[in-house]
């Protein structure tokens, strides 16, 4: 199974992906971030990009990847990444639904001042990404037009990250069957 944490930046992906790794048996992260990273480190350069998810190869990539991590481990992996443009959650869904693979996707979701608070105290961006900045009104539009529809929401503005990853392990455990029946959604003509 995947477990796919999506959100924006500063609503506690990354931390909560290592307690919910730690909740879930025989259970993995996978960075996506790291196949982009990868992408972003061939020579010459791939063209311009303001994101690594708008370069083609990203997408089925990760679906590669997490298939065949899949394939050798077996168990659960917990992957941590933003994917806010619905047409690439479709593609990214539709390659991990052939190959059979249940995903249970949660948004972590946290108000906009709660955002803004989290990314001014990052001590790992910085204060007060530009990148993550950024990407707090596509959040805001993903989440009203598609996101939250399609993802099992957990507000985090009240949480912290052990009570969140707490939050998606009891979901998992409590909609277990379902979420081993349930393939990813397949992509919407």
């Amino acid at each position: 199974m995947i477990v796919w944490l999506n959100g924006t930046h500063g609503a506690g992906k990354t931390t909560t992906s290592l307690l919910v790794q730690q909740l879930i048996p025989d259970s993995r992260v996978f960075d996506a971030e790291k196949v982009g990273e990868t992408l972003m480190d061939i020579t010459p350069g791939l063209p311009a990009t303001d994101n690594f998810q708008h370069w083609p190869p990203w997408r089925p990539l990760v679906v590669e990847t997490a298939r065949r991590v899949l394939d050798y481990t077996g168990g659960t992996l917990v992957v941590p990444m933003t994917v806010l443009v619905e047409r690439y959650w479709r593609e990214i869904g539709a390659g991990i639904a052939q190959y059979g693979i249940p995903v249970r996707h949660f948004v972590l979701h946290a108000d906009q001042e709660t955002l803004r608070r989290r990314i001014a105290g990052d001590t790992v961006l910085g204060p007060n990404s530009p990148f993550r900045l950024r990407h707090l009104e596509p959040y805001a539009e993903a989440a009203r037009t598609w996101l939250h529809a399609e993802a099992e929401v957990v507000d985090t503005t009240q949480l912290t990250p052990a009570r969140t990853a707490r939050r998606i392990a009891e979901a998992l455990d409590t909609g277990k069957n379902e979420a081993h029946a349930r393939p990813a959604p397949p992509p919407h003509g």
